[in-house]
């Protein structure tokens, strides 16, 4: 029989817990047999969560970290706390910098063990974007409030059902070209599931892990261009792919109603990988996973006909 976590038994506030990565985190959490209290402006978008739980080990709090009150509230109790809070709109620099740091300072007032704050790679006070330099600011506030907490910067996450492997599956399989903005952007992606074993083991062991800043990146670093051949290739699909000059780039991120921003376009024209010199994985006992072994059974629905649809070059059983 394991040894039970340290968490077992343990009430985690998890903020940000009804997005994408927090469902995981969740569920990473609740198989450790922690009590997790879910914070969020939307709790019910995490209620698909509820039959994985066993009877009171799941609470919902509706949460607006930039209100204290309603942050105490949501830390009642709370032996850890993890904040995986993120956004490109509104006032990032009091939703990602202050409210960071005003929700460690309550978890240390109230005698928390463990917080675990997500931040991103790129995060940099003097960057020109407000997405990153609002990041840096609440790991600045963060350990000011909170100096054991752990900072985990993980750089772009898939997973099945995210918005980045998604969103470019479905362009590839409906248009018979396709422009790349950032071609030669070096992005390093993190398996979902993996990212949420890191937070979770953080939080495990604040004594070990707490007071360092990990970087995550999967076991492999791809451009742009070459994630949207991979993409292509899984599809059985050879669009062509037109690779755009950064002017243009830079000139279609400023328009209105694009789906990438200025912010967005500067964070990806600078990549996203883990420096080598901060601890990452291999500190957290982790082995990342690659994008090859999951992408073709996640692209099968984006195939011409879709499993009934034989892979280009490729002859029907």
């Amino acid at each position: 029989m394991s040894k039970p976590s340290p968490l077992n038994e343990k009430l985690v506030t998890l903020f940000g817990g009804s997005g994408f990565l927090g469902t995981y985190v969740a569920q990473a959490l609740l198989e450790r047999g922690a009590r997790v209290r879910i914070a969020s402006r939307n709790p019910e978008r995490s209620f698909s969560l509820k039959p994985l739980a066993n009877l009171g080990q799941l609470q919902f709090a509706r949460c607006d970290i930039t209100n204290e009150a309603s942050l105490a509230a949501a830390l009642d109790g709370a032996d850890t706390v993890i904040n995986l809070v993120g956004a490109f709109d509104g006032n990032l620099r009091r939703i990602m910098g202050e409210a960071a740091g005003n929700m460690a300072a309550l978890a240390k007032k109230i005698g928390a063990s463990a917080f675990v704050h997500v931040s991103a790679i790129g995060a940099d006070a003097g960057s020109p974007t407000a997405y990153a330099s609002a990041k840096a600011l609440g790991e600045a506030k963060v350990l000011e409030a909170f100096a054991e907490a752990s900072i985990i910067r993980p750089s772009i996450i898939f997973g099945k059902d995210d918005n980045f492997l998604n969103m470019f599956g479905q362009l590839i399989s409906m248009a018979p070209a396709l422009p790349v903005f950032g071609p030669d952007a070096k992005l390093q992606l993190v398996f979902v599931d993996d990212v949420a074993e890191a937070i979770v083991r953080a939080a495990e062991d604040p004594t070990q892990h707490g007071g360092k800043t990990f970087e995550l990146g999967g076991p492999e670093v791809l451009t742009m261009l070459e994630i949207n051949q991979r993409i292509a290739a899984a599809q059985g699909r050879s669009p062509l792919f037109i690779s755009m000059p950064d002017t243009a780039s830079a000139i279609f991120a400023a328009l209105p109603l694009t789906p990438m921003s200025s912010d967005q376009w500067t964070l990806l024209k600078a990549g996203s990988v883990a420096s080598p010199d901060m601890p990452g994985f291999k500190q957290l006992g982790i082995e990342p996973k690659p994008l090859g072994l999951f992408l073709d059974k996640w692209m099968v629905r984006f195939r011409k006909h879709g499993r009934f649809g034989a892979m280009a070059g490729k002859q029907p059983d």
